[in-house]
């Protein structure tokens, strides 16, 4: 009996779809478990079409619920980031219900989510806020789409009717909204809107990662460049004189420690992550050797001007000092190493 009822419901629901709103349910009720079933595939497959015919729609890659006080607040993160609130999470954020009811537009030329639009909120809305107010329409995980709007817009349409009330311009039925807006901004007051919708959607992981990825990327290239000289013979003079070490009496070959030591001063210095991310490109033999030199794996737009202009001040902070500890205290000054931890050996020459 149950199974007859939703299969009536679906088939409704399609007929409804398919453009026989009117009396859909009232039909479906009189249909052969059959034809009900002939109707809801026709349905999903006028679904999957209008999808494909418009596949700019951007697609949430994280959904989760944002939790405020006792106020649960789904919410997404669409591709390229964009963090949302879904227009139900929003309208419940604030005390609304779904739709607006009477929509009150102050400028038919103003475009702005319905719950902006009353009369005496106008004094209190930024131009600012005007144009960041659109919704969005996207694809949520499970559907064919969804609307909302900027997760950064929360907090901005609290400030309005705080600001109203604060004024003494809110009406009777918005009184509601300012205490609902009053919960919020204290929950906000911490931390970052978006930083809570990564938390919430699990995005924040993500997020790290991409970044620093994109830190990589635009420092390190895809395929092994020429050699070419890229760390001075001054750069070397300098470490041996501050180390007490006879530069005349070296080859060609510098000591391992040398490798090791601008493994520190460099390349730990340059971007997170970079020295973790050479190591693995440029790995070292079970002799500790490699095939390459690191900077040979640098970009040429973004890595290696970045390292040019590290060894400049490098060079320059050795020359101002009178010891080891003194340059290496004001190079931990200028410079702070960029989370690598790693402490792998270095080739003696080629490692640089």
């Amino acid at each position: 009996m149950n199974d007859e009822r939703d299969q009536a419901s679906e088939a409704g629901q399609a007929l409804s779809e398919l453009g026989a709103a009117k009396g859909g349910r009232a039909r479906a009720a009189k249909l052969s478990p059959e034809e009900r079933r002939d109707i809801a595939r026709q349905a999903a497959e006028a679904r999957w079409a209008t999808d494909r015919k418009s596949p700019s729609l951007p697609r949430a890659t994280h959904e989760g619920v944002l939790t405020i006080g006792k106020m649960e607040i789904p919410c997404a993160v669409l591709e390229g980031g964009r963090r949302v609130i879904t227009q139900s999470g929003f309208m419940r954020a604030l005390g609304r219900a779904r739709q607006a009811k009477g929509r009150q537009y102050y400028d038919a030329d103003v475009n702005l989510p319905a719950f902006l639009t009353a009369k005496n909120l106008k004094p209190f809305i930024s131009k600012e806020l005007e144009v960041t107010s659109s919704q969005i329409e996207f694809r949520p995980l499970r559907g064919a789409r969804a609307f909302g709007y900027p997760a950064e817009l929360l907090p901005k349409v609290c400030d309005v009717f705080l600001d109203a009330e604060g004024e003494g311009a809110l009406l009777p039925g918005q009184r509601h909204i300012a205490e609902r807006s009053h919960i919020l901004i204290r929950g906000l007051a911490h931390v970052g809107i978006v930083a809570l919708v990564d938390e919430a959607t699990g995005y924040q992981d993500v997020r790290d990662r991409q970044a620093l990825q994109t830190i990589l990327d635009a420092f390190l290239r895809k395929e092994l460049a020429a050699w070419a000289l890229r760390f001075p013979k001054e750069f070397y003079e300098q470490i041996f004189r501050l180390k007490g070490w006879n530069w005349e009496s070296i080859s060609s070959k510098r000591p391992r420690v040398v490798g090791k030591i601008t493994k520190d001063i460099v390349y730990a210095r340059l971007a997170p992550g970079i020295v973790k991310e050479l190591e693995t490109k440029n790995p070292a033999n079970e002799k500790g050797y490699r095939k390459s030199r690191h900077h040979q794996w640098l970009t040429e737009d973004v890595g290696n001007p970045a390292l040019a202009q590290h060894l400049h001040t490098v060079i320059t902070l050795m020359k101002l000092s009178q010891s080891w500890e003194q340059f290496y205290s004001m190079l931990n000054q200028a410079f702070k190493k960029r989370g690598d931890t790693l402490d792998l050996p270095f080739m003696a020459d080629p490692a640089t």
